[in-house]
């Protein structure tokens, strides 16, 4: 079977290209642009070869709505058996009671569950977006803070999260729903002193380990499972696999729904399908399970210790350099920097300088930002891609002090407009083309 899938790839990569050369060729460029920069953007990672090789297989020629053993179409025999396959997979490695693996995105898995507890209108509790937050926890453009009535908490003067402030909130506005969880926050999150708040004021509580799946997995970072009502996740930043949601659930998936109808993962599994969303996409799911697969071995869990022995390696160095890195360090994957205090330019200034060199972040609000969304005063760094290639401790020095080189090497021109020297550009595009020959993407 395995060299026929062989064939059927080769078959389909050569009809590519003589079918698309100008699709093709592009995907070549994307492909050299990974192997020759940096990519470290904490929302990215590096999807395994055998998962890219489980969404690029003829499973997506089935539709499927509905789940295992209930379908309305014919031709799932084996659908039935690969979602179940990943629903058991993360189950096992999440150590959850229920997991539904249909969510398109972590995004609309938070849609799914906030929409099966609340109405229109309704009150949900969720950090706020410039204090490193999600657009899904109830931002104001979103559709999570413009269908319901959002609120949002902060940080303390610490700068982590402020549960003095947590606890204000939901006592003043008595939400239906708390959100925990970030996209930008670097510590610890601890889930069971939002589980307290929640159930003070008969709150669900929604955990989003997005982020931090794989740490939670290595059981290197606490885990909510049990804790929060419901827990989201994506697939792919620190699972490497690929782009998609889970919903899962510890102790309570049997507890009663607030609808008087059936259990609380009944009220989820039906928030899915059919009242989110329709067909499941199969050859994401298939990819999910090889994921979860690859999740539950000790290769994975030394992936994850390596993860975070690079980043705290990372926050130490370019504080050493002179850089403001928000909270003096981190707990995880995420390294945020204050560049508008440490070097005088904006995120969006940073953002572009480094990608010129080959090296990618991502702007970033940092806690009491003032600037636009679309120019920030921070940039957010990770080192999930970093680990994938093997990176060391040594690399991470070095990785510090071209970022340092490039941003003091830049002359801004207003908070998006700058200028930097060509002599700069080369020479750090050089140094990051050895650093990658030297640590290849594995299997690309």
């Amino acid at each position: 079977m395995s060299s026929t899938l062989q064939e059927f790839a080769g078959r389909a990569a050569a009809a590519l290209e003589s079918a698309d050369p100008v699709l093709h060729r592009l995907l070549l460029g994307e492909l050299d642009r990974q192997m020759h920069s940096l990519t470290m953007v904490a929302s990215c990672s590096v999807t395994h070869p055998s998962v890219l090789a489980c969404e690029g297989l003829f499973t997506s020629n089935v539709t499927a709505e509905g789940y295992p053993g209930a379908r309305f179409h014919a031709g799932c025999k084996y659908i039935d058996q690969f979602e179940q396959l990943a629903i058991d997979r993360a189950k096992s490695v999440f150590k959850a009671q229920y997991a539904n693996v249909q969510p398109h995105t972590a995004s609309t898995a938070n849609q799914i569950v906030t929409s099966a507890v609340l109405k229109p209108g309704d009150t949900l509790l969720g950090m706020s977006l410039t204090s490193g937050g999600h657009l899904s926890h109830g931002a104001k453009v979103n559709i999570s803070g413009k269908f319901y009535n959002a609120v949002g908490y902060g940080l303390n003067s610490q700068v982590f999260i402020d549960f003095e402030q947590v606890e204000k909130l939901a006592e003043l506005h008595r939400p239906k729903l708390i959100i925990c969880g970030a996209t930008a926050y670097p510590r610890t999150i601890d889930w069971q002193k939002f589980r307290d708040i929640a159930d003070r004021v008969g709150a669900f509580l929604l955990a989003d380990i997005t982020h931090i799946a794989g740490l939670v997995i290595a059981g290197l970072h606490p885990s909510p499972i049990d804790v929060a009502h419901f827990t989201v996740t994506c697939t792919h930043k620190q699972l490497y696999g690929p782009r998609g949601g889970l919903i899962l659930m510890g102790r309570e998936w049997d507890a009663p729904s607030p609808t008087g109808k059936g259990t609380l993962s009944s009220l989820i599994q039906s928030g899915v399908f059919p009242f989110t969303q329709g067909a499941p996409i199969i050859n994401k799911i298939v990819a999910k399970a090889r994921t979860l697969d690859r999740a539950g071995s000790g290769e994975f869990k030394a992936l994850m210790c390596r993860i975070l022995t690079l980043s705290r390696a990372l926050a130490d160095s370019l504080m050493k350099d002179g850089m403001e890195v928000v909270s003096g360090g981190t707990d995880n994957h995420i390294v945020l920097v204050n560049v508008r205090n440490s070097l005088g330019i904006s995120g969006i200034i940073a953002e572009k300088a480094l990608e010129e060199c080959n090296i990618i972040v991502n702007k970033n609000f940092i806690p009491g930002d003032q600037s636009k969304v679309s120019v920030t005063s921070g940039i957010r760094i990770g080192t999930n891609a970093l680990a994938a290639r093997c990176f060391g401790t040594s690399e991470m020095a070095v990785c510090a002090a071209l970022i340092g080189n490039v941003l003091r090497a830049v002359k801004p021109l207003g908070d998006y407009e700058y200028e930097l020297s060509a002599q700069i550009r080369h020479d750090v595009q050089e140094e990051v083309r050895l650093l990658g020959a030297r640590f290849p993407i594995p299997g690309y």
